[in-house]
């Protein structure tokens, strides 16, 4: 089966998300071959949970291509706050709109919300789970920049945990030829290991260390992530890993001249502010390339009809997915959707092992 639904970057093939990367430059280069594209086109953004950065580089992307935005940026002023279901909100949206951006807290959020979308669905981040556009920026970015996406050696620090921009930045980049990984955390906040998996299938050779400063020496690229506050169960918790990963001048001064930083911000205080003048340092400018990237996203969703993504086999499974955070638990009607991966039942939703 196919369909025009961005859930996780997983499922696009090398070649499409190239295709998405040459349209973004193709963009970048002549601006105004697009200002009409998307004429009469209305985008609904359902922000969940706050953004600034993608939900106005969507609502952007949408009107440099001449199209208009609907949405709302806090539940609270939907019919959300009415105990509405997410099944009926989207399908509502759906007859509103001809494409929907949505961002969730809760983990599986987009995959549910895509079963009942009568138009394509874009994942903006569901918990910490996946966060797939943001993929797209860094991959836009590492392509303008590094001149490649393969032969890499990226180094990410901060919450693996919880990070969902580490977990699809890691999924997608395992896909290309000679890439290796540093796993930079604190023991209790390292890569789930269904991440591990996907690095160890694609051949991808990859470490764990719990230094930035010794982790920096001989990386292509350094990928920052903030600690973030909103995942973890307490204040304390918080606090006790916040300041453990801060790049300042001293840790810089140890990588290489042609080292990059990206960072999908936002910035709390892993990176001091004396290194944004560095060449090195594009958090900036990895955004300004985010927003081609969901403009040529957009237009091939909505345009190219050969632009369809492989949609995953499920099954109907006996168990119910035990995870917490998936939106199973908050959204009883939804089907008990799994698949297999590596001889284990996995709940196709949250992507946690439910056997």
């Amino acid at each position: 089966m196919t369909n025009k639904n961005l859930i996780d970057l997983e499922a696009m093939t090398v070649d499409q998300i190239e295709k998405i990367v040459r349209k973004a430059r193709k963009i970048m280069q002549s601006p105004d071959d697009f200002r009409h594209a998307c004429d009469g086109k209305i985008l609904a953004t359902l922000f969940y949970e706050p953004s600034t950065r993608t939900q106005m580089s969507f609502q952007t992307a949408m009107l440099k291509l001449g199209g208009r935005t609907i949405g709302f940026d806090n539940p609270m002023n939907s019919s959300v706050a009415k105990g509405e279901s997410l099944k009926d909100t989207v399908t509502i949206i759906s007859s509103y709109a001809d494409i929907i951006a949505m961002r969730h807290p809760v983990e599986g959020t987009a995959m549910a919300a895509s079963l009942y979308s009568k138009v394509p669905l874009i994942n903006c981040g569901d918990g910490g789970h996946l966060h797939p556009t943001q993929t797209l920026t860094d991959i836009v970015t590492l392509s303008c920049e590094k001149g490649r996406l393969d032969h890499l050696k990226i180094g990410v620090c901060g919450d693996l945990l919880n990070g969902r921009t580490v977990h699809s930045l890691i999924k997608t980049l395992a896909k290309y030829e000679g890439n290796s990984f540093v796993l930079i955390s604190t023991p209790e906040l390292c890569v789930p290991l269904y991440i591990i998996d996907i690095l160890e299938k694609n051949g991808c050779p990859y470490e764990i260390s719990h230094s930035l400063s010794d982790a920096v020496a001989d990386l292509d690229v350094l990928y920052m992530t903030r600690i973030q506050r909103e995942r973890f169960k307490s204040e304390e918790e918080y606090e006790a890993q916040k300041y453990v990963f801060v790049l300042d001048r001293e840790k810089l001064d140890r990588a290489p001249e042609d080292m990059i930083i990206l960072h999908p911000l936002p910035r709390v205080n892993e990176i001091t502010v004396d290194i944004d003048d560095d060449p090195r340092a594009l958090y900036f400018k990895q955004a300004q390339y985010g927003m081609f990237g969901r403009m040529a996203l957009i237009l091939l969703l909505l345009q190219d009809e050969d632009f369809v993504i492989a949609e995953r086999e499920t099954q109907i499974s006996e168990h119910c997915c035990k995870n917490p955070k998936c939106v199973t638990q908050s959204e009883a009607y939804l089907p008990r959707l799994s698949y297999q991966k590596l001889g284990m039942q996995m709940c196709g939703f949250c992507d946690k092992r439910i056997d």
